[in-house]
């Protein structure tokens, strides 16, 4: 039997693809939950630190929910048209959002109803030129159910988002660049390379320090500002006694690259780090003051 989604790690960052291109990788609800039996599986695999999302064929990312499935559920009454689609769809897209680890949607074509959401949903996405997005729910006399009345206008406006929510026009990537839905348009054939350039980037830096800022962002988005800058302390002070502060902080006084550890190991005796700390910016050979985000000279 096919995989409905092809999972392929490389150098730490898992490619999962979504498998039914004969459907234009529509999301029926056996897909749904091989995703997310994946992404249960890649949160507790310390050998996977990013993920990249795309889907397989040259037509598609995801056309959306399976119609022919979800139309045989609304048969069945509201309840398990509520349980079978609605709640599974909204359980993914709730999951990409809260991921501990980066997620990157490659959207290498239509992106249309629920592979729109999942685009909406995820904390990074690029586009190849080829993409192509529409909010069409309101063909089918029905409103988006994945989180699309919800994300979209946060991520638009809500007068930009209204219209392609009632209107169910397609646009280009282009515009889904201008709403804020991507983060880069690419020629097609330069998607993967550079979704996989992105991950890269990413994973330079210390896993904890990754998973605390998606973690602060996603709780803090739609929180007022005193409740969002309560998330962020919090995320901190989760930090703080980890090593790999500890790590990037010496690293920054000694002038080298660092070296994270990855784990929520806490340092045993703090008046060691801060001895540590003090020795190294003693040794120091000069006393010139740097700036953050500085990086030494090869």
């Amino acid at each position: 039997m096919t995989d409905l989604v092809q999972n392929e790690t490389r150098d730490g960052i898992a490619i999962l693809t979504l498998n039914r291109p004969e459907r234009l990788n529509a999301l029926n609800y056996a897909l749904i939950e091989r995703l997310l039996a994946l992404l249960d599986d890649i949160e507790v695999d310390d050998g996977v630190r990013a993920v990249i999302l795309t889907g397989a064929g040259e037509r598609a990312f995801s056309a959306g929910g399976d119609i022919h499935e979800f139309s045989a559920s609304v048969a069945l009454g509201v309840d398990v048209a509520m349980r079978d689609f609605v709640m599974r769809g909204q359980r993914l897209t709730a999951r990409l959002e809260a991921f501990r680890k980066p997620v990157i949607a490659a959207v290498n074509g239509l992106a249309f109803g629920g592979g729109c959401e999942i685009t909406e949903a995820v904390p990074l996405a690029i586009a190849s030129e080829r993409a192509l997005f529409a909010k069409p729910e309101i063909n089918l006399a029905m409103p988006p159910t994945f989180g699309g009345t919800q994300r979209l206008p946060r991520l638009a406006g809500r007068k930009r988002a209204l219209e392609l929510l009632l209107t169910g026009d397609w646009f280009p990537p282009q515009r889904a660049l201008e709403l804020g839905l991507v983060n880069q348009v690419v020629p097609h054939d330069d998607l993967m390379p550079a979704a996989i350039g992105l991950a890269r980037r990413i994973l330079r830096h210390s896993d904890l320090a990754v998973a605390s800022i998606l973690t602060a962002v996603a709780r803090g988005l739609n929180l007022s500002i005193a409740e969002g800058l309560l998330v962020e302390a919090e995320q901190f002070a989760r930090m703080a006694p980890t090593v790999d502060l500890r790590e990037g902080l010496d690293a920054w006084i000694g002038r080298r690259e660092p070296r994270y550890d990855g784990s929520w190991t806490h340092i045993a005796r703090p008046d060691e780090a801060r001895r540590a700390s003090l020795a190294l910016d003693q040794g120091a050979t000069t006393k010139r003051p740097f700036m953050l985000g500085w990086k030494r000279q090869k």
